[in-house]
């Protein structure tokens, strides 16, 4: 089977360094979970802070969750991010697509090699009550 085709399911882990969110926002990073070949080793992150809320999106109540398909580049950085489930507002799909391709990772590995792979992140963007 070639590598390209398998398609590992993983989700963000939040960084303690994340930049700090106006106090009636969330943004929601889902554990990590992976399916994949007792010979693969999917992806780590190494740095993926979550998305600013965008003001205009804060001030009009939108809301949601998105899915993301996440290309994972043999040398740790994202190579593709593609829109697998919209947020339901464009804004937030941008704004979390924008910050995924900033993201990096330790890359997956086959046995003791690096390797490209695609990862399926989840990111929920919601607004406690002000």
């Amino acid at each position: 089977m070639r590598l390209e085709r398998w398609l590992f399911v993983a989700a963000v882990l939040a960084l303690a360094s994340t930049p700090a969110l106006a106090q009636s926002d969330t943004i929601e990073l889902e554990p990590l979970k992976v399916e994949a070949s007792p010979l693969f080793r999917p992806p780590t992150y190494r740095s993926a802070p979550p998305p600013s809320y965008p003001p205009f999106a804060r001030d009009r109540g939108l809301e949601g969750t998105g899915r993301f398909d996440v290309q994972v580049l043999k040398d740790g950085r994202v190579g593709a991010v593609r829109v697998r489930q919209s947020t339901g507002a464009t804004i937030l799909d941008e704004a979390a697509s924008q910050t995924i391709r900033s993201w990096t990772f330790d890359p997956g590995r086959l046995g003791q090699t690096a390797v490209d792979s695609w990862v399926e992140v989840p990111i929920r963007f919601s607004l406690k009550a002000r």
